[in-house]
């Protein structure tokens, strides 16, 4: 049985064949045989229900009779093998034309010969023969329906069996028969080209389809498409991540209300087209609302974007300007600063000083070098370069990071615990980046978490925004009052710290499309969650 998607060469011993789909081949010889059965119960028929004289049958009645059964029979029988498929489908294509111009001619030999005007059918088969096998077999379908014609002629008028004879009329079919093969054979390949055409172009399309729809669903951006009525037509995946869904419900009201109101609100002022929503979460997601006229209907697009893209676009622009100011201000602090760090060091040893005026000098070089500090600081955030992300295996990467602070810092394994989780979390970040941020956590637990109180603990698990990494102190938790500047730069809360390392932690959170945020936990201890974006989520950034 032939492939029904595969490209059928239709095989011929007078030629060459050229390729169709095998499924429209087989149901262009399907309908070809319903005009054969239809023929062939017709002349079977009409012999027995004959109601006026008639050229059926008129030379010869009983061969007429056993020729048109046998030409039913043989019908039904190729019938049989066509529906089943148990020939090849070149073979039964040419087993019906063969057979076609056999019995017809020997019905119309049967019927007076050729003036009882049978022989016209045999065009119909051999335009059959052009446009279901086509090549050179047309062309032989063609002289083989003639030869017949001219044949049964030749005997009728060599045994004296007609009246007259028509040798006129007999090559006029014959070349009848040559027009239409040539005919159906130029329509027969201009067809096929249009059929390659047609597949080329649905391939095409369904390429283009494709590759549309992998776009839509992988943008780091939501894409919700919807109608007039609210009824949600078209989500990707990236929707579902940020409203916490599992699936796509069937109306916008069952993502949110707050988001139904907006798309509302919209209609009604266009002009605001942007809102700032909390549809899962802590998260906030920005929702843009665009309208998508058709020709008939008209369609509206919702994009959900997370804020932290926004971030990181932001971070990136702050940070060359931030480059080009710190660059120069460093430049021009460093050079008087130096100069008064020298001067303070020389007076220093100076054998004819006070012990108050050593104490004066060690106050100058002290927080001279808390300034440079503070200016190293300043230069580190400013020379950051774009973050580099790859997908990392935050299990083995955490506790290697681990094994490297404790050599770092000289600290025993039993400073910290680490808690992992047995499935593994893959996260997309940069490493240079997370070491960065995870140094100035922990450096920080240590400096004030209390660890002498116990051991300072680094939790990896997996929530609906991605993989998030805790570390949690044995501090008594950040003043309530310091909460809202707790990221800010330069603020601190103690007298040797500078108060940029939250603010540049969370600055390269940012520029990862990261979140770094502070709670308390049920022990009311501090811990600094890092939830990062999921590698396993493949996104499209634009």
């Amino acid at each position: 049985m032939s492939d029904t998607n595969a490209q059928i060469i239709y095989p011929c011993p007078f030629s060459k064949g050229y390729g169709v789909p095998a499924s429209q081949a087989w149901q262009l010889l399907q309908v070809y045989y319903v005009f054969r059965f239809i023929l062939a119960s017709s002349f079977a028929v009409l012999f027995y229900f004959r109601y006026e004289p008639t050229l059926l049958g008129s030379f010869d009645g009983v061969s007429y009779g056993y020729i048109s059964h046998s030409y039913l029979a043989l019908t039904i029988l190729l019938g049989v093998c066509l529906f089943w498929r148990t020939l090849s489908y070149s073979l039964l294509a040419q087993l019906l034309i063969f057979t076609d111009i056999i019995m017809l001619t020997l019905l119309m030999h049967a019927s007076g010969g050729i003036s009882s005007g049978i022989g016209i059918l045999l065009a119909v088969s051999v335009a059959a023969g052009g446009l279901l096998i086509g090549g050179r077999c047309a062309l032989v379908f063609a002289a083989l329906a003639s030869i017949a014609i001219l044949t049964e002629e030749f005997y009728a008028s060599f045994n004296h069996l007609f009246v007259k004879t028509n040798y006129t009329y007999a090559g006029m079919l014959g070349a009848s028969y040559f027009a239409i093969a040539l005919l159906s054979l130029v329509l027969a390949r201009r067809s096929e080209q249009m059929l390659i055409l047609a597949d080329q172009q649905q391939q095409t399309i369904i390429k283009l389809e494709e590759l549309n729809e992998y776009i839509i669903q992988h943008l780091q951006s939501g894409i919700i498409i919807t109608d007039e009525y609210q009824s949600i037509q078209m989500a990707n995946q990236a929707a579902l991540r940020l409203a916490g869904l599992h699936f796509m419900p069937a109306r916008l009201i069952g993502i949110s209300a707050d988001l139904l109101r907006a798309f509302q609100q919209w209609r009604v002022s266009p002009e605001h087209n942007v809102v700032m929503l909390q549809l899962a979460g802590e998260f906030e997601i920005q929702c843009r609302f665009m309208a998508l006229p058709m020709h008939q209907h008209l369609f509206f697009m919702i994009i959900l974007e997370d804020i932290a893209l926004y971030n990181q676009r932001l971070q990136q622009s702050k940070l060359a300007s931030l480059g080009r100011l710190t660059a120069s201000i460093a430049h021009e602090i460093r050079n008087p600063l130096g100069a008064i760090s020298h001067a303070g060091q020389l007076l220093s040893e100076s054998p004819e000083l006070t012990t108050q005026d050593l104490r004066l000098t060690k106050i100058i070089q002290t927080n001279s070098g808390r300034v440079n500090e503070i200016i190293e600081d300043i230069l580190n955030l400013s020379k950051r370069t774009d973050s580099a992300r790859e997908k990392i295996d935050l299990s083995f990467w955490i506790q290697d990071y681990l094994d490297n602070f404790y050599i770092e810092n000289t600290l025993t394994a039993e400073a910290f615990t680490l808690s992992v989780n047995k499935m593994p979390l893959w996260a997309f970040i940069d490493p240079g980046h997370l070491k960065q941020i995870l140094d100035n956590l922990c450096q920080n637990a240590l400096r004030y978490g209390h660890p002498e109180r116990g051991q300072i603990i680094i939790s990896l698990q997996s929530t609906s925004y991605g993989p998030c990494i805790d570390v949690i102190d044995n501090g008594d938790g950040i003043n309530p009052e310091h909460l809202k500047q707790l990221f800010e730069p330069f603020f601190t809360t103690s007298a040797n710290g500078t108060g940029l390392g939250l603010y540049i932690s969370r600055e390269l959170a940012e520029l990862n499309q990261a979140k770094l945020s502070y709670h308390l936990t049920d022990e009311h201890h501090s811990c600094f969650r890092l939830c990062l974006q999921d590698a396993n989520l493949t996104t499209i950034e634009i």
